[in-house]
């Protein structure tokens, strides 16, 4: 693609290791549960950093919540002890605004990891039910020195102290949440969810390395007609398995965007499938395969 570029050179005979800072839910496909297996399958090994654990996601009208921060320091000091080494470290939901901390810490104990930054914090103009203002205050802090930012428009709005003015964003509205994002230090930034009514959803990839805002590119994908939970962490992740597969940052947003779509499609065929989250399992060949290519 025009203007892309590669952040990983990958040597299929290696395996790179991803920490996953990311919740843990038993029911709801997302974070944990979306990352572990979609990284698996485009080659990667996954190791956890649980940040809360939850029985089902925040979006269920009855969940548990169990905040984990108080394990987390002894947790990276026996990585630390092991030497554990690390190629990218790929955060998402945070339980709370300690947790900055803990990734903080990773990024410098592995300078030279990459930095890959989901800034979960809402949707549909709402932040999460688990989430706060001191919370999304110190997931900004995250943005400065991010290899890859992933927000929708309600986690960019936040980020940015922009009005959220929904989902159907002018080209100048695109253009000025893109740059506010990488004038607070993100080196490029995908901007998902833009939906114009037309059938289609676009997402917007910029980077500083290629003319930043002027250089953006947009991606375009068919839009279904319902909604699943779980889409944005199963974008994400698939995002970062096609990068660590070798796949430029756009061309790896335009595989996540189609893996997406593809299995929302076979969540479609499940029972319950608007409760159940969005059914990957069916797809995750199509990870395996970007290293066959």
């Amino acid at each position: 693609m025009k203007n892309d570029y590669v952040l990983y050179e990958r040597n299929n005979a290696y395996i790179p290791r991803v920490a996953a800072v990311h919740d843990m839910c038993g029911y709801g496909k997302c974070s944990l549960t979306a990352a572990i297996p979609i990284l698996s399958a485009a080659g990667c090994d996954v190791c956890p950093v649980p940040t809360a654990l939850f029985s089902a996601h925040t979006r269920y009208p009855v969940f548990t919540f169990h905040d984990t921060t108080e394990i987390l320091s002894e947790y990276l000091d026996a990585w630390k002890s092991e030497k554990v080494g690390l190629d990218a470290v790929y955060s998402g939901f945070l339980g709370n605004a300690q947790q900055v901390a803990i990734i903080q810490r990773l990024y410098e104990e592995y300078p030279n990891v990459l930095r890959l930054v989901d800034p979960v914090m809402g949707d549909g103009g709402e932040m999460y039910a688990t989430y706060t203002e001191e919370l999304c205050r110190a997931m900004g802090a995250l943005t400065d020195g991010a290899d890859v930012l992933t927000p929708n428009i309600t986690e960019a709005s936040i980020l940015t102290g922009t009005e959220y003015r929904g989902q159907n964003l002018s080209d100048a509205q695109v253009d000025d949440l893109l740059g506010k994002l990488l004038d607070s230090g993100a080196h490029s930034v995908v901007l998902k969810g833009i939906d114009r009514e037309d059938g289609m959803l676009r997402n917007y990839v910029a980077s500083d390395r290629n003319d930043a805002v002027a250089g953006k590119i947009e991606l375009v994908h068919e839009k279904l007609p319902y909604m699943i939970h779980g889409t944005g962490d199963t974008f994400t992740s698939s995002l970062i398995g096609a990068l660590l597969a070798g796949r430029g940052l756009a061309e790896a947003a335009h595989i996540a965007g189609e893996f997406v779509r593809d299995a929302m499609i076979t969540t479609r065929n499940q029972p319950e499938f608007e409760d159940r989250g969005v059914s990957f399992e069916l797809v995750l060949s199509s990870m395996t395969d970007l290293l066959r290519h």
